[in-house]
């Protein structure tokens, strides 16, 4: 099975309403949301297709730097190879985009990755599952994400979530401790049974977010996700020792690699696998792995991705066992996208398209509908 050609699609995607983290806004409802596809098309005439969501608020990468990245460096080097050589091109790959501190360019990396994951699953004729020897799964329980810094909204949203059958609430907070905490009890207040997951997206100072962690532990909260700056392990160490609500780690993971840091430094309780972020399925699937053996807990997310990332992560979350409803948001921000056979949300659950590779049928029209050019 060889690589005979690779297209790449910018796109910008519609969006219901603005995302907006501690770090600024990553998706605008009157500018849409940057997404990259990837299409990798083999000798024998099968498809692979693949996804990348940058942002520059979660990572350096933007739309501009994945498209340029796959166009002038990674598709000259593995045209011509075998696409189930995963190894070897990963190798090559890594070899043309170099790391830094953590795995170079990942995000750009993830849609190649996904593309030729797809392509295998297609030309074998298996689902992702299948191809890891895994059972697939027809659905994914969600939590419901809320993001918001006001009370009546947010109090709204988590009524609704509690009242449509979603398990778990994600709260996005790190703006300031003092009203965080009123949003938590007004989430808390509306929806008292579903699993708490906070997170402050790096948001908070150490004494800042030890303060937050004493009243969390008071309203009720499961966890609580990447308070400070993704490179201070040391001081999640440190919050770890003067809290017992357990600490989760995103921003701080980018690679396998990095969780083995979180375990040797104590840094967390929970791991967050986001396959986007982390090169893609193959980084992602050792990222998990990895933590499983380490005893951590998996929390399962997304950027934002559209129905073929989110798809994708599903099939790899139920193959890691991830039990806790995912915070796969896209479906709550994206009115639309190219997958013909997106899932509906039904009673907190997302039913998954069935088929080989990640089951996901790209339409052209819509393709063209939301391509745009990008200068690079």
């Amino acid at each position: 099975m060889i690589i005979k050609d690779l297209e790449v699609f910018p796109l910008s995607l519609p969006m219901k309403q603005s995302f907006q983290i501690s770090g600024g806004t990553v998706g605008d409802s009157n500018q849409g949301a940057p997404h990259v596809y990837v299409k990798i098309i083999s000798e024998d005439g099968f498809e692979g297709w693949g996804e990348a969501r940058p942002s520059h608020r979660w990572s350096y990468e933007t739309i501009e730097t994945v498209v340029s990245t796959i166009q002038k460096y990674i598709k000259p080097v593995i045209l011509g190879k075998k696409a189930d050589d995963l190894s070897t091109i990963h190798e090559m790959i890594d070899k043309e985009i170099s790391s830094g501190f953590s795995k170079g360019q990942p995000i750009c990396k993830a849609a190649v990755d996904m593309a030729l994951y797809d392509l295998i699953g297609k030309s074998s004729n298996k689902s992702l599952s299948e191809v890891w020897l895994g059972k697939s799964k027809k659905h994914i329980d969600l939590s419901y994400l809320i993001s918001t810094r006001n009370l009546e909204e947010a109090a709204k949203k988590a009524k609704y979530a509690s009242e449509n059958g979603y398990k778990a609430v994600d709260v996005k907070i790190g703006f300031n401790v003092g009203f965080d905490m009123e949003v938590l009890e007004t989430v808390k207040a509306e929806a008292p049974s579903l699993f708490f997951r906070v997170d402050a997206n790096q948001g908070y100072t150490l004494p800042e977010a030890i303060k937050a962690a004493k009243k969390m532990e008071k309203i009720g909260v499961d966890v609580f996700e990447q308070p400070l700056k993704a490179n201070d392990l040391l001081g999640h160490r440190e919050l770890r020792r003067k809290t017992s609500l357990p600490i989760a780690l995103d921003e701080s993971i980018w690679s396998p690699s990095d969780v083995l840091q979180a375990i040797r430094l104590e840094a967390c309780d929970y791991a967050v696998i986001k396959l986007t972020k982390m090169g893609g399925i193959t980084g992602a699937k050792l990222a998990g792995e990895l933590a499983k053996e380490a005893n951590l807990g998996l929390l399962g997310g997304g950027l934002t991705e559209s129905s073929l990332g989110l798809t994708s992560s599903a099939h790899l979350f139920n193959y890691l066992g991830i039990h806790l409803p995912s915070d796969l948001n896209g479906p709550f921000f994206l009115a639309d996208d190219p997958i013909q056979n997106s899932g509906e949300i039904e009673m907190g659950s997302i039913l998954l398209p069935s088929g080989y590779g990640i089951g996901c049928e790209v339409d052209p029209k819509k393709l063209e509908t939301y391509k745009i050019q990008v200068q690079v």
